[in-house]
């Protein structure tokens, strides 16, 4: 996984949730957003402070995350 630069983790902004670039929205808003059927150009003109770099690296840390593999408590 290539290093992410807008992925942000702050305690202190959304309860550490990852957000892009230091802003409030969250990656589970944005990849929320286009599961619900939103495009990126519906994304962007919602939040015009994030460009396409954002949702495209919201993705990535998304899919890597959904690769985790949890090992069930015994």
């Amino acid at each position: 996984m290539k290093k992410l630069s807008r992925i942000k983790f702050d305690p202190a902004r959304m309860g550490g949730k990852p957000c892009l670039r230091g802003t409030r929205v969250t990656v589970g808003t944005v990849v929320g957003l286009l599961a619900s059927g939103y495009t990126k150009q519906d994304i962007l003109a919602a939040y015009p402070y994030l460009e396409t770099e954002d949702i495209t690296e919201a993705l990535q840390y998304a899919a890597w995350r959904a690769q985790e593999m949890e090992p069930p408590l015994a």
